[in-house]
């Protein structure tokens, strides 16, 4: 039964998506982790989810209005530019009024919210030739922007002072970072729907910084587990009948466990959290590339 399923189309098609997507969600989500935005990135799916319900009772695609919400939360939180927990408390303003307009616009749809459902607990085998060929694009668009920045966004992750005193424009790259992961996070959200989005957004990246303090690396890291931890996931659902979003997220978060147990049985001098370590080994080279 396994191998009969295997070589069915829509199988390949769920492999190459959740490939697609593992890799964009385990780059940025390295620096997801550094920013602390992990709330940020639940704030965004769940309001992406609003943008569906809106879609839905306009009569478009749902997945449309999905992108639509999450790059206008991703656009409002990357202007306010906010730290600690004067950002927390906002994302939680945002998010309950959302919240809220989605619960009417709900209530307004008359039709059936299938595909809304299927974005709120993800469908990764239901994933068509035309919506690889969207992921494709805009995951492409993503490792541009990524490739283009990485060092002025990783400067700005790690040591934001210090970036602003030697000219970085934080507010352009907050803008830019929280719309690249209003984007990732749409795309996460079709895989493992918006109640399972932290399994390839932050449960990777933050197992990879438990294991080492090179961003670099960690981001090579972050990218393996997300990648293993969703192709996995789809061929376990093959053989058991089971939700493919369970497997996605228990294998994810069989990882970071594994990585913090690692991280607890290293010598005392490596040990730390995954953000002090990146912190730490990574400022000094930071401050040179601002100079470039």
């Amino acid at each position: 039964m396994f191998t009969q399923l295997l070589a069915q189309h829509f199988v390949h098609t769920a492999l190459l998506a959740g490939a697609v997507v593992s890799v964009i969600c385990g780059a940025i989500g390295i620096f997801v982790v550094t920013r602390g935005a992990s709330f940020a990135v639940h704030a965004i799916s769940e309001l992406g989810f609003t943008g569906a319900a809106a879609a839905l009772v306009a009569g478009i695609n749902p997945v449309i209005g999905m992108m639509g919400g999450s790059l206008s939360v991703g656009l409002v939180l990357g202007f306010l530019s906010l730290r600690g927990r004067e950002r927390d408390s906002a994302i939680g303003a945002v998010l309950a009024f959302g919240l809220g307009i989605g619960i009417l616009l709900l209530s307004l749809y008359q039709g059936y919210a299938t595909e809304a459902t299927n974005l709120l607990f993800g469908s990764i085998v239901g994933v068509s030739d035309g919506q690889l060929r969207g992921l494709a694009v805009v995951a492409l668009i993503v490792a541009v922007a990524l490739a283009t920045t990485y060092r002025p966004l990783l400067f700005s992750s790690v040591d934001p002072e210090v970036a602003e005193s030697r000219g970085v424009p934080l507010r352009a790259l907050s803008i830019l970072i929280f719309l690249l992961i209003a984007i990732t996070t749409a795309e996460a959200i079709q895989v493992v729907g918006v109640l399972l989005v932290l399994t390839l957004v932050i449960t990777p990246a933050a197992a990879a910084q438990r294991l080492t303090g090179r961003p670099g690396l960690a981001m090579l890291l972050s990218i393996v587990i997300a990648l293993v931890s969703t192709e996995g996931g789809i061929l376990l659902s093959l053989e058991k009948p089971w939700p493919t979003s369970f497997f996605i997220a228990t294998i994810s978060f069989a990882a970071y466990l594994i990585a913090r147990v690692i991280d607890a049985t290293a010598p005392a001098v490596a040990r730390g959290s995954g953000r002090n370590k990146v912190t730490t080994v990574d400022t000094p080279s930071a401050v040179e590339l601002s100079q470039d």
